[in-house]
């Protein structure tokens, strides 16, 4: 089966924003007070504090979305194998299952114990990814119908919990003390840790998985229309629907945009400003035949699995043999200001140049 490149390309350019957070601009920005360029910069590599998006906000529905968008393309390719469903749901299960133990060995790095927790990517996407599926097994009908089923429910679900417990609606989306926090103080003390489980300090929960699934729904639908050969201008009109509907809902107060607990609203504006970023990759790669611009972002999409577990190497194993090699000045040499970004660029390279190894050598990573 032919791979879509324009899928590839804008999962490389999400993984290396993701990667490039060893850039630290805040730090530059910081050396740099009153440079707007750098401020703006280092925001967007920056998540909101709670309402709102940035572009850094932008990664994990990026990455959420595109696997729901390449499940079209799996099932084809699994399909025209001749593989019976029975046994592909067992690969997804078995999938599933690998995504949620590499994001909880992945966060257990560094510690005394296994640090259960659910609420990272890979984790957030195995315990939805069964579901996503059997879905993509089924009519296209059936996407819609429990994308809608998702978003009312987790909707009704946040506003009920705050109105039985305290006589009012007003805590349905706030940090912590929403139904996904309260899920947590209970779900995440089921397991061994250290000290007692009091709330993840930056808001986000288990329960996210849910409206995590609804946003690789959405890229299920994205992938059969690219799939199909639909009119790109389907595509800005979807994106255009949840861009404004995410809107509506966070100005008219029923519903904030909110990533850290991936909020209904935060699901269709992502999703929206997804479908329109799917459309310009799609547009300048495959209708264009504007290819060789997007080869760096192939080389980190086709190895998504290779680059995220290179993020998570400690960034002074590439670091430091170019300072006992090139000299233990080489990041200053632009002054000190510029050093994070100097070590972070050079790190960044590093790793892109592994990527660009396997790529030539067509060792792919695959779960």
């Amino acid at each position: 089966m032919q791979r879509n490149q324009s899928l590839d390309a804008y999962r490389g350019c999400a993984m290396l924003l993701m990667m490039a957070e060893v850039l630290h601009l805040a730090q530059v920005a910081k050396a740099f007070p009153d440079s707007r360029i750098w401020g703006f910069l280092a925001a967007q590599q920056t998540h909101v504090a709670w309402a709102g998006c940035s572009l850094h906000d932008m990664i994990q529905p990026s990455f959420s979305f595109l696997v729901g968008a390449a499940l079209p393309y799996s099932l084809a390719a699994r399909a025209a194998a001749g593989q019976p469903e029975r046994r592909l749901i067992m690969h997804a299960l078995w999938r599933s299952f690998l995504l949620v133990g590499m994001g909880i060995f992945l966060r257990s790095l560094n510690r005394p114990m296994t640090n259960f927790t659910f609420d990272d990517t890979l984790t957030q996407i195995g315990l939805g990814y069964p579901f996503l599926f059997l879905l993509g097994l089924r009519p296209q009908k059936w996407a819609w119908v429990w994308l809608g089923i998702i978003l009312g429910g987790c909707w009704l679900a946040w506003m009920l919990y705050p109105l039985a417990v305290t006589g009012s609606v007003a805590e349905a989306w706030v940090k912590q003390k929403n139904l996904g926090g309260a899920f947590d103080l209970w779900w995440m003390n089921l397991f061994p840790r250290p000290e007692p489980f009091t709330g993840h300090r930056g808001g986000y929960t288990t329960l996210n998985f849910l409206p995590t699934l609804a946003t690789m729904i959405l890229g299920l639908v994205a992938g059969r229309w690219l799939r199909e050969g639909r009119d790109l201008r389907r595509f800005m009109v979807a994106g255009g629907v949840g861009v404004a509907a995410g809107m509506l809902l966070h100005f008219s107060g029923l519903c904030p945009i909110v990533k850290r607990i991936w909020t209904p609203a935060w699901v269709l504006f992502s999703g929206g400003l997804c479908f329109w970023i799917m459309a310009g990759f799609h547009w300048l790669i495959e209708v264009k035949g504007w290819r060789g611009w997007a080869f760096p972002l192939v080389v980190v999409g086709t190895n998504s699995i290779a680059a995220y577990f290179l993020a998570h190497v400690p960034p002074e194993f590439f670091a430091s043999p170019l300072k006992t090699h090139l000299g233990a000045t080489i990041f200053v040499a632009a002054g000190a200001g510029l050093e994070p970004l100097l070590y972070g660029g050079a790190v960044l390279l590093c790793e892109w140049l592994i990527l660009l190894w396997m790529y030539q050598r067509k060792i792919f990573l695959r779960v």
